[in-house]
């Protein structure tokens, strides 16, 4: 196996707590993700809908879950259906979960094949009088193509237009923003493996070197710890590249004198780690390469020491804002005359500095949080500020994954270099 198995308490504890924030009378349903094809007979790989897996660790196609905390019939009250293994699929497609598996895996005692499900829908949807059904509800989501969900969400509305349906997706996202004990060890684990990733190019990253050539060394040291890969995209940007923000190409080749810009991070158990960090590629780092570099790092610290409790996403940018547009007047990007007669939405800054600084990381990248949330102990966040001069081909980016804690934030990347002389040390040392 790639990871020990998950702790089924967690899958527990994740349906408690969503019973607790159901109106009574009220069922749950929700689907896996589709297996999306690519072309001809092809199919990407299976990422599991992430609200599904939260409540049941199940990691397979055709899975369906259904709660109904007040079913008449307690074996009504949770019920898992899965994809009916045989000789055939396992022959072509592996074996999937047995009853029992799916029982151990996921705490749910009762497990249907998925053929059964829609008898058993007919019989329990009219018991109830909410139904909870998941939509994507991610403020930055562009949904074009049709889910598993959204296609059932049609077919059951159709089928009993006169039951009161309720967004599940609140109520996961109030559950999925704060981080578990286990979910943090996981993300630790993550932030483990890319640390190892990291260092691992350290000693190989050199002029010459395509940045196709990091990605692979990256992979490979992610993937032999256990890892499925990488957690997104991975960014590998040299020189003007790293004033992309969402460069994905990583095609170029890696020249003397340039920077190399690294938003790679691995996933574990399906949690990710998040991770930029940015690299002199021949070991060594220019004056105003350095001067750029320490001006991130500080307001990197100076963003950490705000995302606090108590404190709320708009109030946070805004104060990192503030912090940036003085390091940005310290590399003579524009004069304090200049910061001092430009509008409120501080056009100057964002120039070079025009992307958020945190966002909640979990299952997914950009994890689900209610909308405008108070930060809140035990959330989870990246902390990435960056300065992009591309009339320089020079941009720095810097990223870390904090735990907010009461009388402190507890930074997942602690390990991975992150200092210049440390950076350079490395780099330099004989292979």
């Amino acid at each position: 196996m790639r990871y020990e198995p998950l702790p089924t308490e967690l899958f527990i504890r994740n349906r408690q707590n969503l019973r607790g924030l159901l109106q009574p009378d009220s069922i749950v349903i929700v689907h896996a993700n589709d297996i999306y094809p690519t072309n001809a007979d092809g199919s990407m790989a299976f990422k599991q809908n992430s609200d599904l897996f939260y409540l049941t660790g199940v990691d397979q196609e055709e899975t369906v879950l259904v709660l109904m905390p007040n079913a008449a019939d307690p074996k009504e009250r949770e019920i898992l259906f899965v994809k009916e293994t045989n000789e055939l699929v396992a022959i072509w497609d592996g074996e999937k979960l047995s009853k029992e598996q799916a029982t151990k895996v996921s705490g749910i005692e009762r497990i249907e094949w998925s053929g059964t499900f829609d008898s058993f829908l007919h019989r329990m949807v009219p018991q109830a009088a909410h139904v909870y059904l998941p939509t994507n509800e991610h403020l930055r989501a562009s949904v074009v193509v049709e889910t598993r969900n959204a296609r059932f969400i049609k077919d059951c509305q159709a089928r009993y237009p006169l039951h009161r349906y309720e967004r599940l997706a609140p109520l996961m996202h109030r559950l999925r923003v704060i981080k578990q004990a286990e979910e943090i060890q996981l993300m630790q684990k993550a932030c483990d493996i890319t640390e190892a990733g990291f260092r691992r190019l350290l000693g190989f990253i050199k002029p010459g070197v395509g940045e196709w050539e990091i990605e692979a060394e990256l992979l490979h040291e992610f993937v032999r710890r256990g890892s499925r890969g990488f957690a997104y995209a991975p960014i590998i940007g040299a020189g003007k590249n790293a004033c992309v923000l969402h460069y994905l190409q990583n095609d170029q080749v890696c020249q003397n004198g340039q920077t190399v810009l690294l938003d790679v991070a691995a996933e574990y158990a399906g949690w990710n780690a998040d991770m930029t960090r940015t690299v002199p590629v021949n070991g060594k780092f220019t004056k105003r390469q350095r001067a750029v570099y320490d001006a991130v790092l500080r307001v990197y610290r100076g963003a950490n020491e705000i995302l606090r409790p108590g404190n709320n996403p708009l109030n946070y940018q805004k104060q990192v804002v503030e912090i940036m547009e003085h390091e940005l007047i310290g590399l003579k990007l524009f004069t304090a005359q200049e910061a001092r007669n430009q509008g409120p939405d501080k056009p100057l800054v964002k120039k070079y500095f025009m992307h958020g600084t945190s966002h909640p990381l979990g299952l997914d990248i950009h994890d689900v949080t209610p909308p405008h949330a108070t930060f809140a102990e035990g959330m989870v966040f990246t902390i990435e500020p960056g300065i992009y001069i591309r009339e320089e081909a020079l941009g720095v980016r810097l990223e870390n994954n904090v735990v907010l804690g009461k009388d402190g934030n507890f930074d997942l990347m602690g390990k991975i270099p992150i200092e210049a002389d440390e950076i350079e040390a490395l780099m330099q040392q004989p292979a």
